[in-house]
Formats: C-alpha cells, structure tokens, sequence
C-alpha cells in the first residue's frame, strides 16, 4: 500500500490518500478548506490515475471534514464515518463562526455508517474501522494489518492524545480504549495521526506521558 499524505492549513490537519498496485484509492479526512488545497488533492488523484472507491472520516470535527461536499462535487463519493458522531455535521456552521469564519460550503450527509469491526475494501487492500470513543463519541481508527499502520484521527498523536472537552468527548473513555483496542495492537504499527508526525505503537506505549 502506498500512502501521500497532505497537511492543509485552515487547522493544520493530515489528509491522507491510500492505495495499492490496482490503482483503487481511498481518501481519509479531507481537511481541505482553501481552494488550492482542494485543487493540490484533486490533481494528485487524477494525475496518478487513481480510482477513489471510499471517503472516510475518522470522525466528524470541522477540521477533518471541510472537502468533504468537494469531494461529493469532484467524484461522486459520499463520506463514511460512525453515526454517533453524526450531530457534528450539523454543528459546523456554527462552529466556524466560533473560529470567526464561514463555510464556504454547507455540510454534507454521510453516506454510509460504519461500525467497530467492519472491513473497507479497496483493490487487494483491507482496513478495519477500530471504535475509539473519547475525543468524539463515533471516533474511528483505521488499521491496516497486512501493511502495519493505523489511521488513528484525532485519538492518539505522537506524545499526547485526543482533546476530551468538546461535545461528546471522555477522558477516561479516551485513555480505556487506547489501552484497550490501539496498544494490544503490534509494537511496529505505525500510527498516522490526524495532526502532527507519524509515531509507532511501542514508542507511545513507552514514551507518551499520558500512559506512564
């Protein structure tokens, strides 16, 4: 599996784009806001040729969900995520007017629902949505066995975590189902965060002070 990652910049946020030698793709957390950056991600897609079968969201924040209707626009493709966090699609109006900005876009529906231990397919590749609940209550980690990696969101970072204090969050939830679903995982999975550098699984179980 190969993977281009772009960092776009209204918040600083990790998009990712995945896929294989059969040249089916899949999007995660399309955090583009500015025009350019929508451009940037819709060029790489096409001149690579690649063929988007999924949009996924790890969950539903602004932040990860701002090219989603250009996503829809572009190629057709609704995006998939946990319903539990479905209300924030709603709320994002009003919460770019608490960021003191507008939308340039309304939000979107989802499309498809996605649930603890379903399998999203894309050429020979598979990915397992892990519910982690804690920053957001319908969070989402997408973890790729045969490659090694996760997709972890706004869950786990390197050296820290999710942010627990918005609607729906919990700390203490956050902090169980890391231990419990992410660190049972192998020590060499390699975590692709929703901000900031990738990390590995050993590395956070080790080092991240939230864990000590």
């Amino acid at each position: 599996m190969k993977i281009k990652r772009f960092e776009f910049n209204m918040f600083p946020e990790n998009c990712y784009v995945l896929w294989d030698e059969t040249n089916e793709a899949v999007v995660i957390d399309p955090g583009c806001f500015y025009e350019e950056e929508k451009q940037a991600l819709k060029n790489f897609i096409i001149h690579n040729e690649l063929n988007v079968k999924h949009l996924l969201n790890t969950h539903l924040h602004l932040d990860h969900i701002f090219g989603n209707p250009f996503m829809l626009k572009e190629f057709g493709l609704k995006a998939e995520a946990n319903q539990a966090d479905e209300f924030w699609i709603d709320e994002a109006p009003k919460q770019s007017r608490m960021f003191g900005f507008q939308l340039q876009e309304p939000p979107v529906p989802l499309g498809t629902y996605l649930h603890d231990g379903d399998i999203i397919t894309f050429g020979n590749t598979e990915l397992e949505a892990i519910h982690v609940p804690g920053h957001s209550p319908g969070s989402l980690v997408y973890y790729c066995a045969a490659d090694h990696c996760m997709f972890s969101g706004d869950v786990l970072f390197q050296g820290s975590i999710g942010r627990a204090d918005l609607a729906g969050g919990n700390f203490d939830e956050l902090i169980e189902h890391i231990c419990s679903r992410l660190f049972i995982l192998p020590n060499e999975t390699i975590v692709y965060p929703g901000h900031g550098a990738p990390t590995t699984i050993g590395i956070e179980k080790a080092e991240n002070p939230f864990f000590r």
